[in-house]
């Protein structure tokens, strides 16, 4: 639950930054674009089912770097405390995905 929670909250945060960085039809376009890329990239690369999905210990990087894409688009967009609660949520998530065995470097790719 807590997964789902973070990636809605990934797109919300770049959304929320694409609103807050223009106006006219330039923020509507980084609404819709920035999240769309996410989207994208979150689905070619970290979806259960896709064909290129990748495995630890890229898939953790992956997902620290996405995470960290939305912790810095709230604080660009003048959130730092959401941006420190977002970043706080990722850091227990993604250290329940070990102490949960969802995830081991030393092994193969888990489910997750």
């Amino acid at each position: 639950m807590l997964r789902f929670a973070l990636e809605l909250g990934l797109l919300s945060a770049v959304a929320y930054w694409g609103w807050s960085e223009g106006g006219g039809a330039w923020r509507w376009l980084l609404v819709v674009l920035a999240p769309v890329a996410v989207a994208a990239v979150w689905g070619r690369f970290m979806a259960p089912k896709s064909g290129a999905r990748l495995m630890d210990p890229w898939r953790f990087v992956a997902e620290v770097v996405l995470f960290g894409i939305g912790m810095a688009a709230l604080a660009a967009s003048g959130q730092p405390l959401w941006a420190a609660v977002f970043g706080g949520l990722t850091a227990v998530h993604l250290a329940l995905t070990f102490a949960l065995r969802q995830r081991s470097f030393a092994g193969s790719d888990s489910v997750g």
